[in-house]
C-alpha cells in the first residue's frame, strides 16, 4: 500500500544533497540487512525443530517473519533505486509495487490473526488444540494472502484496462500513484483502508482487552503477559499507520515544506523498518521456548566459526 517504501522515498521535486542521500541510504541498508540476518536466524531455528512447525502460534509468527523479510527486501531496493537509477520501466515498477503492497497489507492481518490465537490460548485454553490446528493455520495464511490479493490486484487490472500499451514500456519514478494513477483506484483504496481499519482494530481491541482481563485475574505471569500484549499493540499501531500514510504525506508537505524529505525518511523508518524489528524481540528473545532453541543455533554457529 502507499506506506510501502515506494511511497516514502524521496519525491521528485524534493532532492537531498549528496552527503544526506548517502547517509540515508547507508542507514536504510544497514538496518535492513541487520533485520533480515536476524530473521534468517529465526527461520533457520524454526525449520530445524518440529516443536515449532506443529504449533499454530509459531507458524503464524514465522509467516510474519518471512513476510517481513520480503517487505524489507523490496523496500530497500525501491529506496536505493529512487536515489540511483531514479526512473524504472513501468512493468518492472509494477512488480515491485505489487510485492510491496502484498507484504505490507499482510502484516496487520497476520498480527490480527496472532491476536486471535493468543486470545484462544489464554481465554479458551482447553479448546486451543482443537481450534488452532496446523491445517487451519495454513488455511488462515492462505486467506490472508487471498484478502491482500483481492485488495491489490484490482489496481493492476484497472490500469491494464485503461492505460495504453506504450505506458508499460515507459519509465517513471517508481511510486504507486505513478503506475496506478486512475482516479477509481484512489477511491477504491480509501474504501478498502477504512474497512481494514475498522475490522482489524475491532479484532485487536476485543482480543487484547479480554487477554488483559484474563491475565489480571489469573495472576500467573501477568506482568510478562501484559508486556507482550503492549509490544504487540505497539507493533500493530505502527503497522496500521500504513493505512493513514497518504494523508500523513500531504500533511507533512504542508507542515514541513523545507524538510519534506527528512520527514518522509523519518516516517519510512518508523512505519516500515521499526515494526519489523519488534517481532524478533517478542518471539526470539522473550519467548522461552524459541529463545532456548535460538541460543543453541547461535552457540553452534559460534563454535563452527
Amino acid at each position: 500500500m502507499n506506506a510501502s517504501s515506494a511511497n516514502v522515498t524521496v519525491v521528485l521535486q524534493y532532492r537531498d544533497s549528496f552527503t544526506k542521500a548517502v547517509t540515508k541510504n547507508v542507514i536504510v541498508v544497514v538496518l535492513s540487512i541487520s533485520i533480515n540476518c536476524i530473521n534468517a536466524g529465526l527461520i533457520y531455528t524454526f525449520c530445524k525443530h518440529q516443536i515449532f512447525y506443529t504449533n499454530s502460534r509459531y507458524i503464524l509468527f514465522i509467516h510474519l517473519v518471512v513476510n517481513d523479510m520480503a517487505q524489507v527486501t523490496v523496500s530497500i531496493i525501491l529506496f536505493v533505486i529512487s536515489y540511483t537509477i531514479y526512473k524504472l520501466n513501468v512493468s518492472i515498477c509494477c512488480i515491485f509495487v505489487l510485492l510491496a503492497l502484498f507484504t505490507t497489507e499482510n502484516t496487520p492481518l497476520n498480527l490480527a490473526c496472532m491476536a486471535v490465537e493468543c486470545y484462544i490460548a489464554i481465554c479458551v485454553p482447553l479448546r486451543h488444540m482443537q481450534i488452532c490446528t496446523v491445517k487451519r493455520t495454513l488455511m488462515l495464511i492462505g486467506l490472508i494472502w487471498t484478502t491482500s490479493m483481492l485488495s491489490v490486484l484490482p489496481d493492476l487490472f484497472i490500469t491494464l484496462a485503461t492505460e495504453p500499451l506504450d505506458f508499460f514500456h515507459s519509465r517513471v519514478f517508481c511510486l504507486r500513484k505513478n503506475v496506478f494513477s486512475n482516479a477509481l483506484i484512489f477511491k477504491k483504496r480509501d474504501i478498502t483502508y477504512i474497512i481494514y481499519l475498522v475490522i482489524v482494530w475491532l479484532v485487536i481491541f476485543y482480543t487484547y482487552f479480554r487477554i488483559l482481563f484474563t491475565a489480571k485475574t489469573a495472576g500467573k505471569d501477568a506482568k510478562k503477559a501484559r508486556n507482550t500484549i503492549l509490544l504487540h499493540g505497539f507493533q500493530l499501531l505502527l503497522c496500521m499507520a500504513t493505512y493513514t500514510t497518504p494523508l500523513l504525506k500531504d500533511a507533512l508537505r504542508q507542515w514541513f515544506p523545507k524538510n519534506y524529505t527528512d520527514s518522509l525518511f523519518a516516517t519510512y523508518i518508523i512505519v516500515q523498518i521499526l515494526p519489523r524489528s519488534i517481532s524478533p524481540i517478542i518471539y526470539g528473545v522473550r519467548d522461552n521456548t524459541f529463545r532456548k532453541y535460538l541460543k543453541r543455533y547461535l552457540l553452534c554457529k559460534v563454535s563452527i566459526s
